[in-house]
């Protein structure tokens, strides 16, 4: 069968486009390709990733206690507590709730969780 789809990019609202391209950027390795007004993207291996500028943004609860459930990226590293480090030199932050130990939520410069996640052969390992 025929997908009848295929990823474009991923978006994500921002009340400051910039901030996200370029956090974004600097963990991925990609390159920022746009930047003005009300709208970023990045570039890399990949699908590319936009931030679009949206009045009034609200980052995310987390952990959101009423349930309500929306995206996160998932990131593969090599070392949890390097990358963890890396991040938060970056500008990301460690919320309070933290769960498992095998993966790492970490808040972007925007407060939308994010997952750092061992690469499947790193696990096997």
């Amino acid at each position: 069968m025929t997908a009848p789809a295929a990823l474009a990019m991923v978006d994500l609202d921002s009340g400051a486009p910039r901030t996200p391209a370029a956090f974004y950027a600097a963990v991925l390795g990609w390159e920022v390709v746009y930047a003005e007004g009300a709208y970023a993207m990045i570039r890399g291996e990949g699908a590319p990733i936009g931030s679009a500028g949206s009045t009034g943004y609200r980052p995310p609860n987390w952990p959101d206690p009423e349930g309500e459930k929306r995206f996160h990226l998932d990131l593969y590293v090599d070392d949890l507590d390097r990358a963890e480090a890396d991040c938060t030199a970056l500008g990301a932050t460690r919320p309070d709730f933290r769960p498992g130990e095998r993966r790492r939520v970490l808040l972007d410069p925007d407060g939308r969780p994010f997952r750092a996640r061992l690469r499947p052969e790193a696990e096997a390992s």
